[in-house]
């Protein structure tokens, strides 16, 4: 009977050890779990769960991954951009003078002063054609001809010296027949190029940055179920980011994306839960 006795407590303390051990998943040698559910709540509505959706866990935030992608294949720089543009040098200078390449924008004449009309061609070629017709009352005229140019040299920079004095001044003076002048620039305006030298940058980033992400920094990924639930096991201990890749979860007029930080420690499941608080809302223009 002692023997019998003896044996039941080895036996009990046996499965106590086991009650007590690593739950599934995690490993007392220094790995852990996460554990985690995704809802995406849509305005004046309920929440919905992300269904069969794929979540990577990352090594690094997703959002340090784009940065380290822009890098790689950094955007135009805007210097250079102006010095490749066939426009004239006067033109150019102003560019980098100014924080606008966008000649055609209305607020153009406000950003002029009539010494910036009569010494950048395009713009005094722009003024003239908007104010040609005699629709400018006072409007100075030139009191040369092009033909002074070959026979009287002299002559013809004299004049046309003063007529750019008169015409400063009369700009300066009526600030107002600046305007529509942006309409003539368009052929010259430089805005459309750049915008499409940004876009192409920002394609590649958005192509170059998932890719690191699951070459260099994958850990693990895995999909939602139903319910929007989903678990990785067998993660060594650190810090990580559970992560969307720039993709984003829908549900009605809501669109979402994950880059969560979660802390995984030896034998311990981290548990979290992906909602509109911890995500970012992205717009049409951002995908």
């Amino acid at each position: 009977m002692k023997q019998i006795g003896r044996f039941r407590l080895i036996l009990a303390c046996a499965c106590l050890v086991g009650l007590t051990g690593p739950l599934a998943g995690q490993d007392a040698g220094g790995k852990g779990a996460i554990e985690f559910v995704a809802r995406v709540t849509p305005t004046a509505a309920r929440p919905e769960p992300v269904r069969q959706f794929t979540f990577y866990l990352l090594k690094k935030s997703y959002a340090n991954i784009l940065r380290e992608a822009e890098e790689s294949d950094p955007v135009p720089d805007r210097e250079r951009f102006i010095a490749s543009l066939e426009v004239s040098q006067p033109l150019k200078d102003w560019f980098k003078a100014h924080n606008l390449l966008d000649l055609t924008t209305p607020e153009l004449d406000q950003m002029l002063t009539g010494e910036e009309v009569v010494s950048i061609p395009e713009f005094l070629d722009a003024y003239l054609r908007a104010n040609t017709g005699g629709v400018t009352a006072g409007l100075p005229k030139p009191k040369y001809s092009e033909d002074d140019k070959k026979k009287n040299p002299e002559k013809y920079k004299r004049k046309r010296k003063e007529y750019l004095a008169a015409l400063r001044k009369f700009i300066d003076g009526n600030h107002a027949s600046l305007v529509g002048m942006e309409t003539q620039l368009d052929a010259v305006s430089p805005h459309r190029r750049w915008a499409q030298l940004q876009a192409e940058q920002r394609r590649k980033v958005l192509r170059r940055a998932p890719e690191l992400a699951q070459t260099r920094y994958l850990v693990g990924k895995v999909d939602t179920d139903l319910d929007g639930h989903a678990t990785l096991i067998g993660i060594p201990a650190g810090t990580y980011w559970l992560s969307t890749l720039g993709l984003d979860a829908a549900s009605g007029d809501s669109r979402l994306r994950w880059d969560v930080e979660v802390a995984v420690q030896p034998g311990q499941t981290a548990r979290l839960e992906l909602t509109n608080l911890n995500a970012v809302e992205t717009s049409a223009s951002m995908r």
